[in-house]
């Protein structure tokens, strides 16, 4: 092999590295994932760049999450979605402000579509941030976001169905009885139980896979910074369940000052870590963007190993770097004057990536 040959891989790796150290002008936009995902980076920077006004970056992410909301994203945003052990979609989103450092957000959200827009409306019109369940149905109705309606559909009832005829596998039950690597219950606590005796990442153990969020962070021409999360959540979790996606600091997170961040992944897991504060505080010690990222992946694969996760960061300076474990890791971006939307693929730090790794088209090869 011929010098050149031998540097061309490494130019090539160099080059890539180098274009996404630099900022990228203003509007801007990155969400996690790329293929269906990429629809809501769109929808977001056309609203920044060809409104006129243009959109405030608040505004872009509700259009934005919305897109993938109504798009159904990869069935893990919206309806129709990752049931429920009772076989019910439900919702959870957050947004925030990067200048007031408001949020606004909702969980388990029920018989409503449009779950961002829900928390857009608990940042406006209350001086609350978090509201859940059947209580924030009614608030969302009461600010006009009907109608109310089944969130699941026929699809998401009929895998709900197949699942619950395979015996249930991967559900996220322990120290219970009967097994629940076995049966659908009812379920008994066990003496002794300890919900430690699950699996680090279902991904990893049971059978159960891993869920995907968008998560957004949005620069407007101004330099205004905001964030916002959508999903539907794990799917066969137990009816009630609040993952990282509506969480302040885990789903997202943002402070003007110096930057946004979006997760996906693991989500019991990573709420106990806060990795998009983490990472935003990082970059306010001075790391770069895939630093900061890397940082706050790092810190959950030293308690667990084997965590899928992704963690997209941008500094305000627009330059963004993204790091993940147990997955390859994509996430979309949009900015300046791009004609299109570019998808960057992110190897996993750690451990192995598992079976459930997320290429969208490219070769299953790490």
């Amino acid at each position: 092999m011929t010098m050149m040959a031998r540097l061309c891989p490494l130019l090539s790796s160099l080059l890539l590295l180098f274009s996404l150290a630099q900022a990228v002008d203003r509007p801007f936009v990155v969400n996690t994932w790329g293929g269906p995902f990429t629809a809501a980076t769109d929808a977001a920077y056309l609203a920044l760049a060809s409104r006129d006004p243009p959109a405030s970056a608040l505004d872009a992410v509700e259009i934005g999450c919305a897109a993938c909301e109504r798009n159904q994203c990869d069935g893990t945003v919206g309806f129709g979605g990752s049931p429920d052990e009772a076989c019910e979609t439900t919702l959870d989103a957050m947004i925030m402000d990067g200048t007031s450092m408001r949020t606004g957000a909702v969980a388990g959200l029920r018989r409503v579509k449009g779950a961002i827009s829900a928390a857009r409306a608990v940042m406006r019109y209350t001086r609350h941030s978090l509201l859940v369940g059947d209580l924030a149905t009614r608030f969302a109705l009461e600010m006009g976001l009907g109608p109310e309606e089944d969130l699941s559909t026929d699809e998401s009832r009929r895998r709900c169905e197949e699942w619950r005829a395979g015996g249930c596998r991967g559900n996220y039950r322990a120290g219970v009885a009967p097994d629940p690597a076995a049966s659908c219950g009812p379920y008994a606590p066990l003496p002794g139980g300890d919900v430690d005796a699950a699996p680090a990442s279902l991904a990893h153990g049971g059978g159960q896979l891993s869920h995907d969020t968008i998560s957004m962070v949005v620069m407007d021409r101004q330099g205004a910074m905001a964030a916002g999360t959508s999903t539907n959540g794990a799917a066969f979790k137990v009816p009630g369940r609040v993952g990282d996606g509506p969480i302040v600091g885990s789903g997202s997170y943002v402070d003007g000052e110096v930057g946004g961040c979006g997760a996906t992944g693991d989500g019991d897991i990573m709420l106990r870590f806060l990795p998009c504060y983490q990472a935003v505080e990082n970059l306010r010690r001075g790391m770069t963007p895939t630093e900061a990222a890397e940082d706050a992946v790092r810190r959950m694969l030293r308690k667990f190993p084997e965590i899928s996760s992704g963690v997209v960061v941008v500094n305000n300076k627009g330059e963004h770097g993204a790091a993940g474990s147990g997955w390859t890791f994509t996430y979309a971006f949009r900015g300046g004057d791009m004609n299109a939307t570019e998808v960057v693929s992110v190897p996993p730090l750690g451990a192995v990536a598992s079976q459930r790794t997320r290429l969208y088209g490219e070769p299953d090869e790490l």
